[in-house]
């Protein structure tokens, strides 16, 4: 009888045990409500990241590839080379000679290359202040390169590129602007340098002073320069400024150097006379000015020469 009981009593228990897990099986269980959706791995750690705010991924930038194994900027890591000091006691013999440089030369063409012109740099030198341009002419409206008459930046962009009047036909007003920059009206520079014997070092070389960009009038029909600048000053700008080489792609050479050594063709227009004439101005004749021009270059190398005896 007690046997039985307790039989009943397991089975009951049993019965209950296998209802109630029969129950908590069919009722579903809850999600647990969370911002977060998704996970992001950082190395082992895993960091959720909250789905109500944008996730921005920043892309690597590509680096473009290097075009070339050379440099193609300017010459930054060069050095301007001092040139030697010459006193005025030591200078023996000194003669003045206006050149002028040719573009459209086959030689003097690297100046005008559309990668590096001679003239880009003299015109934004000038715009940032950089270089000071000054004024061809004087008061007289003479011809002037004694550097007496500084420009402004915008006086010496109008003188270089010219202006233009620009008529309003409803206000009835006259504005004038300054003409569009044209590197191919630029095709002549001229050169005012000393040549000189210096006594101490016993040497005989020539010093560039100035250059001024010359533009072609259609009036007077004759080259005329637009504005002077000083060498001494542009040197320090031009040291630095890489000029394309024909022959070396990989060559570090710049504008002073090729001024310097003498790279350039020229021809020359004027010595320095008690008229202070031009060759133009004594002789018609294009082919001879020329061998004018040749006669000169001659007679200065000549007068070094004359300075040594065997």
């Amino acid at each position: 009888m007690l046997n039985k009981r307790k039989m009943k009593r397991i089975l009951s228990i049993a019965v209950l045990v296998l209802s109630t897990g029969f129950v908590f099986a069919q009722t579903p269980l809850k999600k647990k409500t969370t911002t977060t959706s998704t996970k992001a791995v950082a190395g082992n750690i895993v960091v959720p990241i909250d789905s109500t705010k944008k996730v921005t991924v920043k892309k690597k930038l590509k680096v473009p590839p290097k075009d070339g194994f050379y440099a193609r900027k300017d010459i930054d890591s060069t050095e301007m080379v001092p040139l030697a000091d010459v006193r005025e006691e030591d200078v023996f013999y000194a003669k003045r000679i206006w050149r002028e440089i040719d573009l459209r030369d086959t030689v003097n063409s690297v100046l005008k290359s559309p990668k590096s012109r001679l003239i880009d740099v003299l015109i934004s030198s000038i715009k940032s202040e950089e270089l000071t341009a000054y004024a061809p002419i004087d008061s007289m409206l003479n011809e002037d390169d004694t550097f007496q008459m500084p420009l402004s930046a915008d006086s010496a962009a109008k003188g270089a590129l010219g202006t233009s009047e620009i008529s309003n036909n409803k206000t009835g007003t006259v504005t004038t602007v300054v003409n569009d920059f044209n590197p191919e009206a630029f095709l002549k520079f001229r050169i005012k340098e000393d040549w000189i014997f210096d006594t101490k070092r016993s040497i005989f070389e020539p010093r560039i002073v100035g250059i001024a960009p010359l533009k072609y009038n259609e009036i007077s029909k004759v080259w005329q320069p637009v504005f002077w600048v000083s060498y001494d000053e542009l040197r320090p700008i031009i040291a630095h400024k890489r000029l394309v080489n024909t022959n070396n792609d990989a060559s570090s050479l710049s504008f002073d150097d090729f001024f310097l050594r003498r790279l350039f063709s020229s021809y020359i227009v004027k010595e320095s006379n008690p008229g202070d004439n031009k060759l133009r101005d004594i002789i018609s004749d294009p082919r001879e000015r020329l061998m004018e021009s040749e006669r000169i270059k001659k007679s200065v190398l000549d007068y070094e020469q004359g300075l040594w005896e065997y």
